[in-house]
């Protein structure tokens, strides 16, 4: 299969949707997460304080070519809870990354990451034809760090330095993969959590 560059899709599971991030997303996102520290903590930049903020954050995304960029619907809400993107698109290598995802606090640790992942990295391996999926976070971010693990994905280095935090200090970054031969035992895994 000859991998191809993802587009803004629709994607349904038992507990979340994952659809194209829009405008119309921006009243719930605020909702969810913004005005939140923790919740923008590790995301490069300081938590939107007003919906015009979050607004001025959702826009940049929607504008930025390098992003596609996802909404996170809570199916029982019917109502947007954070967002994820597929980003670093190399379809000549097969390769993209899962990333910039925050979701509100009050679904943390709950099938909202783990089933938006699930339909995420189903489509990157089995309909994109993507070779390899990666994932990074913050070496400090311990949290994420286990969510990424108990995706399957592979620890594979640090990047020292990598990149200065809003506060001056520097981030080392934890990089992650899962490649398409990994996929298989990784995916039964996550339905089995879901």
């Amino acid at each position: 299969m000859t991998a191809t560059h993802p587009l803004p899709v629709t994607l349904t599971g038992r507990h979340v949707r994952v659809e194209p991030l829009a405008p119309a997303h921006l009243d719930d996102l605020f909702a969810a997460g913004g005005d939140d520290d923790e919740v923008w903590r590790w995301l490069g930049g300081p938590a939107p304080r007003t919906p015009r903020e979050m607004e001025d954050t959702l826009t940049g995304l929607l504008t930025d070519p390098s992003y596609v960029p996802f909404a996170v619907i809570h199916r029982e809400s019917g109502r947007a809870v954070g967002w994820t993107t597929y980003m670093d698109v190399d379809v000549t290598n097969e390769r993209l990354e899962i990333g910039w995802t925050w979701y509100g606090r009050a679904y943390w640790r709950s099938a909202v990451n783990t089933e938006a992942k699930l339909l995420l990295l189903t489509h990157a391996f089995e309909e994109l034809g993507m070779g390899r999926v990666q994932l990074k976070t913050d070496h400090l971010n311990e949290r994420s760090r286990k969510a990424i693990a108990r995706l399957g994905a592979r620890q594979e280095g640090v990047l020292r330095r990598h990149r200065r935090r809003p506060d001056g200090s520097w981030r080392d970054t934890v990089y992650f993969s899962l490649l398409a031969e990994e996929w298989p035992e990784a995916k039964a895994r996550l339905a089995a959590r879901v």
